[in-house]
């Protein structure tokens, strides 16, 4: 399904990107690459949809834009100048007057050790020369079924200290079956990719959900956190006390019910969504982040999602401007309850009027924190004062 809102109001100046809706992998990526100006180009994103063969469009992409790097990964959708899309290769060209970077493979995510991956990031960032009154933050994009999510980005965060960073996982429409990574002009599964942007652009870091925590707790009684696996609630089987609280049966359990119900965890004074993938093994909970044994969880009430997505992105830069764009990583969930509730086509105008390019994923990251059903992103202004994200 092709989705075509209300014409964007204004596109980005610092950054240029091209799409294209085409089947076939080689022309998808031709048609996209033709709309960007390859002479300036530092480097590029690729958020490839479930559609696309994404080996043919690696491929394609290095021999049609061979003399710039370029990153990305496997996509449950994409945020294109128009809004939300399921079948757009979208690619966004961050032009070398005001980008700089430097990247590293994380493989394999399965057993890594958190002490080599913190080494890592910091032998990258050690590594990367430093421009004067330029700043700096991190993008990671990370296979969206590794189950490593949490453990990479807390030994990312170690290794970066207080370097801000942001990120993604990987997508691939709703299958649940296979995600991939883009680097060195390759796909890659069980992987992650962790990118070092340095800008003259001010920034300042976007984290939002629109729930709030209700007075019905889920307190996981048996589980298999190596597998995110929750298979007792309350002490009772998990999907069928979950969906008791939820007033639905399990039979009726489904993506849309886990987006409309999420379960909440509390971090300080924080509070972050730990999504359910899905029912397994009849009466199990698959979690899309990190459980375990005596994890107390909270059963989430939603606000109205479309007042705080205006709301969220209405972030004004240092002299009182809109940005410029906002690099997006929007969870697929989210996007679920959008299209169930009929609002696809206003939730689209939003993101279009606010010059967000990005992609729905299989989870969220920022500083150290793998989370899902929230939005997370960069939003770049003009040169000037830095806004601290």
């Amino acid at each position: 399904m092709n989705l075509h809102p209300p014409q964007t109001l204004g596109t980005p100046k610092l950054v240029n990107f091209g799409v294209s809706y085409a089947g076939d992998p080689d022309l998808a990526v031709q048609q996209a690459a033709a709309q960007l100006d390859r002479e300036s180009i530092c480097f590029v994103l690729a958020f490839v949809p479930d559609r696309l063969d994404h080996d043919r469009v690696s491929q394609a992409l290095t021999r049609t834009l061979p003399n710039a790097p370029v990153f990305g990964c496997t996509t449950a959708g994409q945020i294109t100048p128009g809004g939300y899309e399921n079948d757009t290769l979208l690619l966004v060209a961050f032009p070398r007057r005001h980008f700089r970077c430097a990247s590293s493979l994380i493989h394999p995510l399965k057993q890594m050790s958190i002490e080599a991956t913190a080494l890592q990031a910091r032998t990258l960032a050690d590594r990367f020369q430093r421009t004067a009154n330029w700043n700096r933050f991190a993008v990671i994009f990370a296979d969206g079924l590794s189950k490593q999510e949490d453990v990479l980005v807390a030994a990312l965060d170690a290794g970066l200290g207080d370097l801000p960073s942001f990120g993604g996982s990987a997508g691939h429409g709703l299958a649940f079956d296979e995600t991939y990574v883009l680097h060195g002009g390759k796909c890659h599964s069980n992987a992650a990719l962790l990118l070092l942007v340095e800008t003259d652009l001010d920034f300042t870091g976007l984290e939002f959900d629109h729930f709030m925590p209700t007075d019905r707790q889920l307190v996981v009684t048996d589980a298999q956190p190596e597998d995110r696996i929750v298979t007792e609630i309350n002490g009772a089987p998990a999907a069928s006390e979950y969906a008791r609280l939820v007033g639905h049966d399990v039979s009726e359990l489904s993506p849309r019910v886990f987006a409309e119900n999420p379960v909440l965890v509390r971090n300080h004074d924080t509070w972050h969504v730990r999504a359910i993938q899905q029912v397994v093994d009849g009466n199990s909970l698959a979690f899309l982040s990190a459980i375990e044994n005596g994890l107390v969880l909270t059963l989430g009430q939603g606000k109205e999602i479309l007042q705080t997505l205006e709301a969220e992105l209405s972030v004004l830069g240092p002299e009182g401007q809109r940005p410029d764009f906002v690099l997006g990583f929007d969870c697929v969930l989210r996007r679920l309850e959008i299209e169930q509730n009929e609002v696809i086509s206003e939730a689209s105008r939003i993101l279009s009027s606010h010059r967000v390019l990005g992609f729905n994923t299989y989870g969220e990251q920022h500083r150290g924190v793998h989370m899902n059903q929230t939005f997370v992103g960069i939003a770049f202004f003009p040169p000037g004062r830095t806004l601290r994200p």
